[in-house]
């Protein structure tokens, strides 16, 4: 019996010291983000927390499609309309088959395209409700004369509430082989 007191007590001290510790750790973590002074404010958001994967596997996938040459398959990923800014500077906007088949026919003017992803972060911005997912990688594709460029690619995927693709933003930096020292 005095076991079982003995077990039973240490238990509720272990138990009390955890919670005491989260209680400090949350205090501290209030104070620092208080004491805190940003040179700037977000003007979209600065409250982030860690999305859903299942928003990353999808935009994985999509990068996949594209590099297969395929877009068409990967259409229920998106919400009926679409709009997408491209590194360049261009942007498509409108139905999402419209949007689709003008990307599958620009994919379609290359012979490859091979991506390699760096990093990906699905995060969801608190304040606005709203499901994003960030991927950064390079893509290097063949044209159909033979020409071959590579591109570092960042993009933000935002998801509607209804977990489809409506809003796309595409930044990009050609890459160039550094030139040789004479």
């Amino acid at each position: 019996m005095q076991k079982i007191l003995i077990a039973i007590f240490m238990v509720t001290l272990f138990s009390c010291r955890s919670e005491e510790k989260k209680e400090a750790d949350s205090k501290t973590a209030a104070a620092e983000s208080k004491a805190t002074t940003l040179p700037f404010t977000a003007t979209y958001s600065s409250s982030w927390e860690k999305g859903e994967a299942k928003n990353a596997e999808a935009v994985l996938a999509l990068w996949k499609a594209w590099d297969d040459g395929n877009l068409l398959t990967s259409r229920k990923m998106f919400a009926d309309s679409l709009r997408i800014y491209f590194k360049n500077g261009s942007e498509m906007d409108g139905s999402t088959d419209s949007v689709l088949k003008s990307a599958q026919m620009y994919r379609g003017t290359f012979a490859t395209i091979k991506t390699s992803v760096a990093w990906w972060a699905p995060l969801k911005s608190t304040d606005k409700n709203e499901n994003w997912v960030f991927i950064c990688g390079t893509e290097t594709s063949t044209d159909r004369q033979g020409k071959v460029d590579s591109v570092g690619l960042q993009e933000s995927w935002r998801f509607n509430k209804d977990g489809k693709v409506d809003l796309v933003y595409q930044f990009g930096k050609a890459l160039t082989a550094p030139a040789m020292p004479k």
